[in-house]
């Protein structure tokens, strides 16, 4: 059904920007979007799917519809009178140095760099004290700056790095191995390499995973099989040899393999889904060696975080919800041989190794804590940080006197520290010089009940002395899922949305890390609404305690949290003006038929597992789940046309359903990035352009005519 919402075109008064009856509304022609007779039989139900043929990726109409869709999209944006504007403010503000930790890797040591608007950082190096030279650009890697650097690995020696690429945004990786001292290749590119890290094996060659290439559409096929390869300098990417994997009896979704920083051991990880994992080691010094499993069953998460010589280090939640750290013989490795060397505590372990000590950093209430211990487990000081927030990094070479780590919270921008190991002292290494006075901005955790009774943190951040009249804009932002946490960091692009007086709220969800490997279950398969619950429950908190209120309220959310945003803003219109799904997963009954997404059921379980989980996932579904006849909250789709993770065709069909049932005129549009993927490696062009399109239409939808606060743009004039 084609509709076309016809109402007054903007009107660019520059009147009093307060709120009123929105007025703001552009015509909106939606281009026709056909139908077909799609239907698939569930357990005796049969499910009509009318856009199916949207995800064809390789189909000239598909690429047609993406086209007139973007057309549409960019023709309102364009009519946004202060787009032009935010774009300016977010260039003004990410236009500053950013620096890395620097690491050593033979004779040299490197940093990553950005001088402000680089599209890409830069590797940077320097030996001794001399002068920094460019080691890799990526912005040479393509003109249009959609190739990125994805990963970069050194041999033993510094005197080899392999590094890979990623073309359009795509988890597809190139591998290219060059000679670290002249920066010249050395032999054939690998490709076809996805999922994978690059673990050098002395000089000799380095270990790698990827799938075999799928029959159609690279970008959308399934994944199914994933395996480890070695791969030996100076021979041919197809003499690579099979490590692990490929095995018709025994299938893996996804395969690692790294060697110990000795060389000692070849450890492998095996999963069959994003949680859970076998795992094996393999003696090295033995040419005769087998691998040997440690857990072979998917029953937890576990993985070898360093070792001693025979003595392995090993990070667990086997019976232990939170993490503790074991050791034990790699000559008997099974758990039954276990010994706690960091026992689990009420709080969430996150260790890391460097300078010769252990590092636990804990979560408490989503907030870092750092202990620090030496090898044989003991106590030597709990690190005292800048301030309340997230801490991250201390990670080195068994060797380092000194290491690094970062500090940030939703406010203040991360500042790198140098810290000495054997005083716990540290001073300033990096300090970021940008615009933007944190002094002016509160952030401060509530906590609330969700639906079930349960208490849910949330972390509220906004200017000092705003006023709570509840007609504030706010953005609530939530993922809540596959065991990822939410703690504060600082975003440069939200900064800017601070400094227009809105409010940026990040609640912690079920179905996250927080409160370890119980608060991830309590969001997955049957319990998956426990996730929606609680983030309603947050809009509900931010309204009755007069933060803002439904007319002023934006949810947004990406990938597993564009779920989050779809699900809820189909269950609750009318809770929220504006919904703000990225890259989401709005097709619940065929997810796990594209890419590697049938690695997701540990998450959401699938269709074809029973009627019971069909019809509870068709119970949530966002594109099952739109009716006609219903206002939906202005909607902004974001997605790209090469994310092979969580292919466009959802984002596709949940605009084309939304466009087809919504009632009244909230706009519901779809931008689709051409030459991108799911988020990881976007240029900074492309990441101003989005946020100045997310933030205006956010606003224009709330009803301002122009910013909120527009002293900011003067004195930037100025």
């Amino acid at each position: 059904m084609k509709k076309t919402f016809l109402c007054s075109l903007v009107v660019l008064s520059l009147l009093a920007c307060k709120k009123e009856t929105n007025e703001n509304i552009i015509a909106v022609n939606y281009p026709t979007t056909k139908k077909v007779d799609t239907v698939t039989n569930y357990f005796g139900t049969d499910v009509q799917d009318p856009y199916r043929w949207l995800e064809d990726d390789m189909s000239d109409e598909t690429a047609a519809w993406v086209k007139e869709q973007n057309g549409v999209t960019y023709g309102y944006l364009e009519n946004i009178p202060y787009r032009a504007q935010l774009k300016e403010r977010l260039q003004k503000l990410l236009n500053y140095e950013k620096i890395t930790a620097p690491f050593k890797e033979g004779n040299y040591t490197y940093f990553y760099k950005n001088d402000g608007l680089q599209n890409h950082y830069v590797v940077y190096r320097r030996q001794g004290d001399g002068e920094a030279e460019v080691f890799l650009d990526p912005n040479t890697f393509s003109e249009d700056a959609t190739t990125s650097l994805a990963g970069l690995s050194f041999s033993d020696s510094g005197k080899l790095a392999a590094y890979s690429i990623s073309e359009g945004g795509s988890d597809w990786r190139k591998v290219i191995i060059i000679d670290a001292e002249t920066r010249e290749q050395v032999e054939d590119t690998l490709v076809d390499v996805k999922f994978s890290g690059i673990s050098w094996r002395g000089d000799e060659g380095f270990y790698y995973s990827s799938y075999d290439k799928p029959k159609g559409s690279e970008l959308s096929a399934k994944t199914d099989q994933h395996k480890l390869y070695y791969h030996k300098l100076g021979t041919s990417q197809k003499d690579d040899k099979l490590v692990f994997g490929g095995t018709d009896a025994e299938k893996h979704r996804y395969i690692g393999g790294y060697t110990t920083d000795d060389n000692k051991y070849l450890v492998i990880t095996a999963s069959v889904s994003t949680s859970g994992n076998k795992l094996f080691i393999k003696d090295l010094s033995d040419p005769n060696s087998k691998i040997v499993p440690v857990i072979d069953n998917v029953d937890s998460d576990s993985y070898v975080i360093e070792n001693v010589g025979s003595k392995l280090y090993i990070v667990t939640n086997l019976d232990a919800p939170n993490q503790k750290i074991v050791t034990v013989d790699a000559a008997n490795p099974g758990p039954d041989n276990w010994k706690d060397f960091i026992a689990e505590t009420e709080n969430v372990l996150s260790p890391s190794t460097g300078g010769g000590y252990f590092f636990a950093e804990y979560m408490v209430d989503a907030v870092s804590k750092v202990l620090q211990y030496d090898y044989d487990g003991n106590l030597i000081r709990e690190v005292t940080l800048p301030g309340i927030g997230s801490a991250g990094g201390f990670g080195g070479k068994k060797d380092q006197a000194e290491l690094y780590f970062s500090f940030t919270n939703y406010k203040t921008p991360g500042t790198t520290y140098k810290y000495n190991v054997e005083t716990g002292t540290y001073d300033p290494y990096w300090k970021p010089d940008i615009d933007f006075n944190p002094e002016d901005y509160e952030s401060k955790q509530v906590f609330y009940e969700s639906k079930d009774g349960t208490r849910v943190p949330m972390i509220i951040t906004h200017k000092k002395g705003l006023k709570m009249d509840g007609k504030n804009p706010t953005i609530l932002y939530g993922y809540g899922g596959f065991n990822i946490s939410l703690t504060p960091a600082f975003s440069t692009t939200n900064a800017v949305w601070l400094e227009q007086g809105g409010i940026y709220a990040v609640p912690n969800l079920r179905g996250g890390g927080e409160y370890g490997k119980k608060w991830h279950i309590a969001g997955t398969k049957l319990q998956k609404q426990n996730v929606f619950d609680d983030f309603i429950a947050a809009a509900e908190y931010l309204i009755q305690s007069n933060y803002t209120s439904p007319e002023y309220l934006a949810i947004r959310g990406g990938s597993n949290g564009g779920l989050l945003v779809g699900a809820t803003m189909t269950q609750r219109p009318d809770l929220m003006k504006v919904a703000l799904p990225a890259v989401g997963v709005m097709d619940m009954l065929r997810y796990h038929t594209f890419t590697a997404g049938a690695g997701w059921a540990y998450d959401y379980g699938t269709a074809d597992d029973d009627k019971e989980m069909f019809e509870y996932l068709k119970g949530y579904s966002p594109v099952h789940n739109i009716k006609e006849g219903t206002m939906y909250p202005a909607t902004l789709v974001t997605t790209g046309d090469h994310d092979d993770r969580v292919v466009p065709a959802h984002s596709f069909k949940f605009a084309a359903e939304l466009q087809e049932k919504q009632d009244g005129n909230n706009p519901t549009l779809i931008r689709i990035e051409t030459g991108a993927g799911h988020g990881a490696g976007t240029s900074t062009t492309k990441t101003i352009d989005q946020f100045a399109d997310i933030f205006g239409f956010t606003l224009f939808n709330m009803g301002y005519k122009e910013l909120p606060n527009k002293a900011v743009l003067k004195e930037f004039k100025e």
